[in-house]
């Protein structure tokens, strides 16, 4: 299957790129057709353009500096995406990813009376997220209520593919985690796939 890796961390030597590598390898060790696209590494601008905006809701999405991302998103089958949650959010990178490429008439489309979403991305079938959290594992679940899992599943997926399957891997309190633990966690990432 077509699988696209989204990576979203700024340092080499981080925990979040050591699980991308071993995601990838996983992957590509298991027949998939692997895209990686390290966000950091291409320096992808976040920001969504006045005339990219200006298009939301006219015939046609302004998306000349987008055409290769785009086209990723339509062939992917399988998105996985590794990012450090910050702030209980995404990377200002990775949510410039979804501003930008999650777009009208390729993601999803308006409906006739703009009060809802049409979903375009039919042939997604399976999203992974993959996260790294310096708190513990109650704080994001009892206090917060998991709000990067809430938006991922119901806001973007719940909109754009309905017939894709979630999944999220947290790895909680990961500034005090030992090797084993993390071993651990590559080993549940391996098993998911």
């Amino acid at each position: 299957m077509n699988c696209l890796i989204v990576v979203a961390h700024p340092l080499e030597n981080s925990l979040c790129r050591h699980l991308a590598d071993e995601t990838i390898a996983h992957m590509k060790a298991r027949g998939h057709d692997v895209t990686v696209k390290n966000l950091y590494d291409e320096a992808f601008d976040p920001r969504l353009t006045v005339k990219e905006r200006a298009s939301y809701y006219q015939a046609e999405f302004q998306s000349s500096e987008l055409e290769k991302d785009l086209a990723q998103l339509r062939e992917t089958e399988i998105l996985i995406l590794i990012f450090p949650t910050w702030w209980f959010g995404f990377p200002a990178i990775l949510k410039g990813w979804f501003d930008r490429v999650w777009a009208p008439g390729h993601a999803y489309d308006h409906s006739p009376d703009l009060k809802g979403i049409i979903p375009r991305l039919d042939q997604l079938k399976k999203m992974t997220a993959i996260t790294t959290l310096g708190s513990p594992w109650w704080v994001d679940w009892f206090v917060l209520r998991r709000p990067v899992r809430r938006i991922l599943k119901l806001a973007i997926l719940g909109t754009c593919a309905k017939n894709c399957r979630f999944k999220m891997l947290s790895l909680y309190s990961s500034e005090s985690l030992t090797p084993t633990k993390v071993e651990k966690f590559v080993e549940r990432i391996k098993s998911t796939f």
